[in-house]
């Protein structure tokens, strides 16, 4: 009962808006202090330990290297490039924004990074091929969506810690699920801007698009990134943790000496934007898993599982049921501190119904990063509608087609494990 009156504090403080780091933290502070015997020191104890992981290093790493690509050149020379590859294409620049997020997402595994960068240069530019502004904006915050899908990604980082899964196979699960989604997005734009006429091939549009040889050129670095990247970590050469060390390293050396589009002056301000965003997302880390291990002494995960399982002991239904819970969870709460929280939560009903936890991993992600685009809490399409100065409102026309398709990849995603399984069963 008293595990009730946690969860109840807890949501007490996100309906009025506290920002959920301090409702975390406050939920487990009341709890012990009023609620329950369980000492405070406990409570410490975990803000430290949680934080007390290798494979955690790769997070800020991994933002430090999403900041350094978009001060340093790379996110422009990619589109480019996907601009030349696609020219003769019906909707070339809608699926130039898809294709440069899968790229730009292989590097930074940040959603909101994802669309800050590649939407903040392909949303003006579609505007002026006479794009609808909500659609648009609603295409590149869907496709800032494969930030978190596409390795490396920080949502898989969490829950492969915290689900003791490795994180490498996770990773290589996450490679068809994204490709899916990116052909699917490409498919929308191609039949969307043949119907309407958007692009190059409106009549009053003049694009200016380099040749393939001359964009390659250019972009060549930049392409190489995530082949470095992936490929160390595929072959064992290096861990993810490493990797994005290794990501960060190569960053500076482009955008300093190759590109030459920022200076060493720089750097400071750099480091100091991704530290704010480190440092928001590891003290999510710690409040959350305060949370998450006394929802634990509760026996909260073990009571969800055995209601979920009297409910249905077919896995398919209690799939479906959790797919539902966790699109409703992505619509009000963040997504990494969705993962602490729940991953933990619902690890016991997976395991009692014999599905396999890297499986579910990869649908949780799948799940939750939808959630960055529904409202009415979905960071990327703020961040879309900032950038393209437009109404929410108008977004919603076209909101429902591109989650449609997210939404189709995560049904097959769900019950069609070799999906994400295929990969890293072959290649371990």
């Amino acid at each position: 009962m008293t595990g009730l009156w946690l969860v109840g504090i807890f949501l007490i403080l996100l309906f009025f808006h506290v920002p959920i780091m301090i409702s975390l933290g406050v939920a487990s502070v009341v709890y012990c202090l009023f609620l329950t015997n369980t000492p405070m020191d406990m409570i410490m104890n975990t803000y430290f330990t949680s934080l007390d992981s290798f494979p955690l290093i790769a997070i800020p790493f991994f933002i430090l290297a999403g900041d350094l690509m978009m001060a340093g050149g790379i996110s422009g020379r990619l589109i480019d490039f996907c601009r030349a590859l696609l020219k003769s294409f019906a909707g070339a620049l809608g699926a130039v924004t898809v294709v440069a997020s899968m790229i730009f997402a292989a590097v930074a595994g940040s959603g909101t990074a994802t669309v800050a960068c590649i939407g903040g240069i392909t949303i003006p530019e579609m505007i002026k091929e006479k794009y609808d502004r909500g659609f648009a904006c609603a295409l590149a915050a869907t496709a800032g969506a494969l930030g978190p899908i596409i390795p490396p990604s920080v949502a898989m980082i969490l829950y492969g810690v915290i689900c003791q899964v490795s994180i490498t196979k996770l990773f290589l699960g996450g490679i068809i699920p994204g490709l899916l989604m990116a052909v699917g997005l490409i498919i929308l734009v191609h039949v969307v801007a043949k119907k309407n006429g958007y692009g190059i091939h409106h009549e009053e549009v003049v694009v200016d698009i380099p040749p393939l040889g001359k964009a390659f050129k250019d972009a060549i670095w930049a392409l190489m990134v995530p082949f470095i990247i992936l490929g160390g970590i595929y072959s064992g050469f290096f861990t993810p943790t490493e990797a994005a060390v290794v990501a960060c390293d190569f960053a500076i050396i482009v955008g300093l000496f190759v590109y030459k589009e920022f200076k060493v002056r720089d750097l400071p301000a750099i480091l100091r934007r991704t530290a704010m965003t480190s440092g928001t997302v590891m003290l999510l880390v710690s409040c959350a898993s305060a949370l998450g291990r006394l929802l634990t002494l509760e026996r909260v995960p073990s009571q969800i599982a055995e209601g979920l399982i009297s409910i249905s002991d077919n896995k398919f239904v209690v799939l479906l049921i959790i797919n539902v819970f966790l699109l409703a969870v992505g619509m009000f709460m963040e997504t990494y501190a969705a993962i602490i929280i729940l991953a933990p939560v619902l690890l016991p009903t997976i395991l009692t119904l014999g599905i396999d936890p890297l499986h579910f991993g990869l649908i949780m992600v799948v799940n939750l990063t939808i959630g960055l685009c529904t409202p009415p809490v979905g960071v990327n399409l703020f961040i879309a509608a900032r950038i393209g100065n437009v109404s929410m409102e108008r977004m919603f026309k076209w909101l429902g087609a591109t989650l449609a398709v997210l939404i189709i990849v995560l049904l097959l995603v769900t019950y069609v494990p070799q999906i994400t399984l295929f990969l890293p069963n072959a290649l371990s």
